[in-house]
């Protein structure tokens, strides 16, 4: 009994452990990514996240940051044609960040993606290098 006891202790602690590892990355990743945002993004999509009125879609309270893989297509490759965020139609082109390395792409789309309301699923920096076009 004591044995098993032992034994969910352990497992109970690692699993902890591992959690907040995983959110310590996160932050660490979100920390990095605002200064990869205010360096590239700001400037169109507002150091708030809420884009400017007609010509940058917001980033902050959306759910169009939801489907990854189009994300990290959009920082690599840039947007073009009409979209709709927020329920607001949007048709500027977005230049390709594509001279962002693996991990300033991921902890871009972590800050973004973890700020103002948004609050998805972690990116890592081998997603980005897979959705790289050769």
């Amino acid at each position: 009994m004591i044995k098993k006891i032992s034994l969910l202790i352990v497992f109970v602690t690692g699993a902890c452990w591992l959690a907040l590892a995983q959110e310590d990355t996160l932050k660490q990743s979100m920390k990095r990514g605002e200064e990869v945002y205010n360096q590239n993004c700001a400037s169109c999509h507002m150091p708030d996240g809420e884009g400017a009125e007609i010509v940058c879609p917001p980033l902050a309270k959306t759910t169009y940051l939801k489907n990854q893989k189009r994300a990290i297509g959009i920082v690599l490759n840039g947007q073009k044609g009409e979209i709709t965020v927020n329920g607001k139609q949007y048709n500027i082109p977005m230049a390709p960040l594509n001279n962002l390395t693996d991990r300033e792409v991921a902890d871009v789309l972590n800050y973004v993606s973890n700020s103002w309301g948004n609050k998805y699923p972690m990116i890592q920096p081998a997603q980005v290098k897979s959705e790289r076009k050769p």
